[in-house]
């Protein structure tokens, strides 16, 4: 037992002298120029862009490793001269077997916060895309011994690369002046070899907006690709984020806003200079907000939606769709296909929209304020563009719409509806200048208004809006601009017992009508007429 005992210090005794002589001699076998030559020459090679550090250092616990500081990866000159990447330490861990030998063989290497710089140019390049070993160098060496200090040698391949709290900053250079910066913080990634590809898993947060990104199941098909960026790659990416009104403004711009909750399932395709993403989003409650001057206190104004689902989403890293996108209002319901683009600014198509029993007054009144609104359920069909940052300056589309029954509830809308009831009225005979007390306080009730729109630049035009009451019906034909108010309309008014034709110009605030002629029965009626017309369209739009 004595002599077991003796034994095992021996032993004991021994590996702690091995362990002092190592890290007494490991920095000796690393820490020459010729071996920090070699390193840097091997990163050079690797990513074939030139690789530097100021310093290296070594540590024999708990693991033997190098470290190296302040290592610099050069930029692509073509998007400029600053470092594509930098960190502050860079740790490469050694093998101990070979070590002991006095062979030099890696193994993980660790990347702790490391500052990486994304490109894209006008042409849609990434400055990743020549990350790529020389075509020379593709060949790969058999790991032998180099010519190193203590004819030391370094095999090249590595086990693994772990990326701790990693940030990404990305800027797109459009074909306008203008640079979007996204940024990409605590990026955790691993990054593992599995012969002729590369596993990778990890989590992420894009800010602004934290929206907190997980890769699953990630791998890289490095075999047969010309560069790293045109290896294929797939994978599972989960999305998640408790409010995205930074993420949106950062986009779109920052009115109105648009907030919610998001969350989603995706796949990761394509390759890594052009990856593809599909999936499912879904926003729980989304609530649209902005502030309109046109409105009577609050200014502030925010319109809820409903459970907003994108379905079959895509992102190709130009341009967004999902087919389809659904979500509701109130009682009513909406579903479009979306399609949106980040080039020169964010810009919105949405087609096939259908939108069914949805009430108008909780979009025209309470969210936008519009003085021509009407309430009743909407029900509409067509297709839209705009950009969110202009949105009622750069609408464009068309389609048909049906409204009611309802009541106009607009004041201009009530004041012009007034005037051509009354004008209905008095179709034979002078118009009275007094305005009906009721006319003044109560909405005007009505069947329906159906027609076809077109809309270009925010400006609405219509040839066949059909407004219809129990005891009469109004034909609208001419334009409307919907940021502006300027209106240029003419209306056919069928009282049932014959028809009045009159013109409708100048802001909506403070309209001009002017009577057809041929269609009272003398000249003093028709002067008659336009003067009561006009007062009453002052009176009403006090």
């Amino acid at each position: 037992m004595k002599r077991a005992l003796k034994w095992l210090g021996v032993v004991a005794a021994v590996v702690v002298v091995l362990i002092i002589i190592a890290a007494l001699a490991l920095p000796r076998l690393i820490d020459t120029p010729r071996v920090q030559a070699m390193i840097a020459g091997t990163a050079t090679q690797a990513v074939g862009r030139p690789v530097k550090f100021e310093s290296l250092t070594v540590s024999i616990f708990p693991l033997p490793s190098v470290d190296l500081h302040k290592l610099q990866i050069a930029e692509d000159p073509q998007f400029g001269t600053a470092p594509f990447l930098t960190l502050e330490t860079g740790r490469i861990y050694l093998k101990l077997r070979p070590l002991l030998t006095g062979r030099v063989e890696f193994g993980d290497i660790t990347l702790e916060r490391p500052q990486i710089a994304l490109i894209q140019n006008a042409e849609g390049r990434l400055n990743v895309a020549s990350l790529a070993p020389p075509a020379e160098s593709k060949a790969a060496a058999k790991p032998g011994r180099s010519s190193g200090a203590a004819g030391c040698a370094a095999a090249v391949a590595v086990s693994r690369v772990k990326i701790d709290k990693g940030v990404i900053t990305y800027v797109a250079h459009g074909k306008g002046p203008a640079e979007t910066p996204y940024r990409v913080e605590d990026l955790n990634v691993t990054i593992a070899g599995q012969g002729t590809q590369l596993g990778f898993k990890g989590s992420l947060v894009v800010r602004p907006g934290d929206l907190t990104v997980n890769l699953a199941d990630g791998v890289v098909v490095v075999n047969g690709a010309k560069s790293l960026v045109e290896a294929p790659v797939r994978g599972k990416i989960g999305i998640e984020a408790k409010d995205i009104e930074k993420l949106v403004a950062a986009a779109a711009g920052p009115r109105p806003t648009i907030a919610g909750p998001l969350k989603g399932d995706l796949s990761l395709g394509g390759t890594l200079g052009a990856p593809r993403i599909s999936g499912n989003v879904e926003l729980a409650s989304v609530k649209v907000t902005q502030e309109n001057q046109a409105c009577p206190e609050p200014k502030r104004r925010t319109l809820s939606l409903g459970s907003l689902k994108l379905s079959g989403v895509s992102w190709d890293g130009a341009r967004l769709q999902s087919r389809p996108v659904t979500t509701s209002i109130a009682s009513g319901s909406i579903s479009t296909n979306l399609t949106m683009t980040l080039e020169r600014g964010a810009r919105v198509q949405l087609g096939d929209l259908a939108i069914k029993s949805l009430p108008a007054e909780k979009v025209l009144v309470d969210f936008l304020c519009e003085g021509y609104a009407v309430s009743g359920p909407l029900d509409l069909t067509g297709a839209l563009a705009l950009s969110p940052a202009n949105l009622l300056n750069t609408l464009d589309g068309s389609g048909h719409l049906r409204i009611g029954p309802g009541k106009v509830v607009g004041p201009q809308a009530l004041a012009l509806v007034g005037v051509v009831t009354q004008l209905a009225g008095a179709a034979s005979s002078v118009l009275a200048a007094d305005v009906p007390k009721e006319l003044q306080s109560n909405p005007v009730d009505f069947e329906s208004v159906t027609g076809n729109y077109q809309i270009t630049n925010g400006v609405l035009s219509t040839k066949d809006l059909l407004y219809t009451t129990k005891t009469l019906k109004v034909g609208v034909a001419g334009d409307y601009g919907l940021p502006t108010g300027r209106m240029n309309l003419d209306l056919r008014i069928d009282h049932g017992r014959g028809e009045i034709r009159a013109k409708v110009t100048g802001n909506a605030a403070s309209p001009s009508v002017r009577i057809d002629p041929t269609s009272v029965v003398n000249e003093v009626g028709r002067k008659n007429i336009e003067r009561g017309v006009q007062d009453l369209l002052n009176r009403l739009g006090r």
